[in-house]
């Protein structure tokens, strides 16, 4: 059984990392991943609980985004800080959630991280457009856990 550390190899981790360097050259949004062994918490209040853990909403627009995937229970949660959620339509991340979903039934994780990803860096620079001023906030790598 797959655990966090050996769930993507090391070819498919870049790729993701690739994907949120990508998707932040579109939005001053701040994208992150982490993979957790499991929690006897439901994914979206686990997710909550990482984003916390992770400083994710210490970003100055409050525009912090983070994708949760739940190895051993198979679960998934994407969140954002309240900066976006004061911004976006209910429904915002909907779409990317089905999007990374279509590919995870087919047992295609990284790929459906790396399109989820682009995604939301593509629908947040609607509303948190990249600057010239605009700088990383938080690190680019994929935690575990």
């Amino acid at each position: 059984m797959a655990t966090p550390n050996d769930f993507f190899t090391p070819d498919e981790e870049q790729a993701i990392v690739n994907a949120i360097r990508e998707a932040e050259k579109n939005t001053s949004g701040e994208i992150r991943v982490h993979i957790g062994n499991n929690s006897k918490k439901p994914p979206l209040e686990r997710d909550q609980e990482v984003f916390h853990v992770l400083g994710m909403d210490a970003t100055s627009a409050r525009n912090g985004v983070l994708f949760y995937v739940g190895v051993k229970d198979h679960t998934f949660a994407i969140i954002g800080d309240e900066g976006i959620d004061k911004a976006v339509e209910a429904d915002f991340w909907d779409c990317t959630r089905d999007v990374v979903i279509s590919h995870f039934k087919e047992g295609r994780f990284a790929e459906g991280l790396t399109a989820g990803i682009l995604r939301a860096g593509d629908r947040l620079k609607a509303y948190f457009p990249y600057t010239e001023d605009d700088k990383d906030e938080l690190p680019n790598e994929i935690s575990k856990s």
